[in-house]
């Protein structure tokens, strides 16, 4: 595995996504990237925006990146453009065009993999991660099982499609010792 150089304590870290990461199905400050902030000590942004999709997030990121100029992106997208039913090879064109723009400005990004869609597996409790991600790991470092894990766990969840409080703070640790086990974090 590549370690990547850490990120220092007080840099910008940028969340570009959705409800996930929004904090959608918790109080104000129970998001992930609320905690990560604080297990981490980053300035973390907050770009989660509830109902955006790869293409949203696509349009959103050239302003965010300028606004904020950030040392390390993390980006969780997908999971609206799956219940949409948008073509699996979109989304995943959608995420390649995010991380070549980030890529372009200098920044490292991280993906956080979204679950397969499944109805089946969900009501049992076991999720996977959607195909689409392992294809972008053979460029771009993909925090696995993390929130698969979280929504696979009904007592970790507010509704069938977010976290509750308990869920955020696990997706939160879950991705700290990612990022620690890829070199982001000491």
């Amino acid at each position: 595995m590549e370690r990547h150089p850490a990120i220092p304590v007080g840099a910008t870290v940028l969340v570009l996504g959705d409800s996930l990461s929004y904090g959608t199905g918790a109080a104000h400050g129970e998001d992930y990237p609320t905690l990560l902030a604080d297990m981490t000590g980053w300035n973390v942004v907050n770009a989660g925006v509830p109902g955006d999709t790869t293409a949203d997030g696509l349009k959103r990121l050239p302003g965010l990146l300028e606004e904020h100029i950030p040392k390390l992106v993390l980006v969780e997208l997908g999971g609206n453009d799956f219940l949409r039913q948008v073509p699996p090879e979109q989304v995943a064109a959608n995420l390649k065009a995010i991380l070549a723009a980030i890529k372009a400005q200098g920044i490292p990004a991280v993906v956080l993999a979204i679950p397969r869609p499944a109805l089946f597996g969900a009501a049992l409790g076991r999720l996977s991660d959607a195909p689409i991600y392992e294809e972008i790991s053979k460029k771009t470092p993909v925090m696995t099982d993390v929130l698969s894990d979280v929504l696979g766990n009904n007592a970790l969840k507010a509704d069938p499609l977010h976290p509750n409080a308990a869920g955020y703070r696990r997706l939160a640790e879950g991705l700290r010792e990612k990022l620690k086990e890829q070199g982001f974090l000491r």
